[in-house]
């Protein structure tokens, strides 16, 4: 069995879990979830479909009420006091509609004003290089470019923890690295990320530590490479050897990294 130790390492703790329980028609989806994050770690939760993962996440955001157990977001607890976490966490969602006849500026300064805060939207904008659509409808955007312009509205507040649910999800390889690259700059930035996906190779590339979820339960949580350790210790052996490059590779060779909104 892989390692679960619900601590982060020791830095200033600013996402909490205990003992979160939720249950859907006699179904536990969540059952005992406990883990921290700290400040300025990037986090991400993986597991199969059903296994829980949206669940906790809607917990933590104050979306979601839980059965038993608590969750806190920088010390404020998600069921007391939901309303003061919203103000400090920014949610980016796998999809997205907005407001069909605003530009994205326009959307953003609505945004900015259900936080009572005044913005630069050329300056969010620029944040995730779409600067030269401010003027242009969210539907008119390629699918790279919604992605992006969804991580601008969680900056809107200046959170301090962000909450990326499949950021990169149907996304051409360009825009994926784009977006790898966005979510460590936000890190450098001193912002925590919680973030899950259905990709291993992103979770490996990002993420400081992992929690791997299954029927409810966290099954694993460790660094990437402890948990992969751990597994060769085992006497874990891949039949087929890896590759020193793969497709994507000899995509990005021959396509460039560039971004290709056009």
């Amino acid at each position: 069995m892989a390692q679960v130790n619900p601590s982060a390492p020791g830095g200033e703790i600013i996402v909490e879990a205990a003992d979160l329980c939720k249950t859907y028609g006699g179904i536990r989806a969540v059952d005992g979830v406990s883990f921290t994050i700290e400040r300025g770690e990037v986090f991400g939760i993986l597991g199969p479909n059903g296994a829980g993962k949206t669940s906790t996440v809607e917990i933590l955001e104050g979306m979601r009420l839980p059965d038993s157990g608590t969750a806190r977001i920088s010390g404020i607890d998600v069921v007391e006091n939901p309303r003061a976490v919203k103000s400090i966490i920014g949610i980016q969602l796998q999809s997205t509609t907005f407001f069909d006849r605003l530009s994205l500026s326009e959307i953003l300064q609505v945004f900015a004003s259900i936080y009572h805060r005044l913005v630069d939207p050329l300056e969010l904008l620029a944040q995730v290089e779409l600067q030269d659509r401010a003027k242009s409808v969210f539907k008119d955007l390629s699918g790279g470019q919604k992605q992006r312009f969804s991580v601008a509205t969680t900056l809107v507040n200046d959170p301090l923890v962000l909450f990326l649910d499949e950021p990169t999800t149907g996304l051409d390889p360009q825009a994926r690295r784009h977006m790898w690259d966005l979510i460590k700059e936000f890190k450098s930035q001193g912002r925590t990320v919680l973030l899950t996906t259905h990709y291993m190779e992103e979770a490996e590339e990002l993420c400081d530590r992992v929690a791997i979820m299954d029927q409810g339960r966290i099954v694993a949580l460790n660094s990437p490479d402890e948990l992969i350790s751990e597994l060769l210790s085992g006497g874990f052996h891949k039949e087929r050897a890896e590759k020193a490059a793969n497709l994507e590779d000899v995509f990005l060779e021959l396509t460039g990294h560039a971004l290709r909104d056009a």
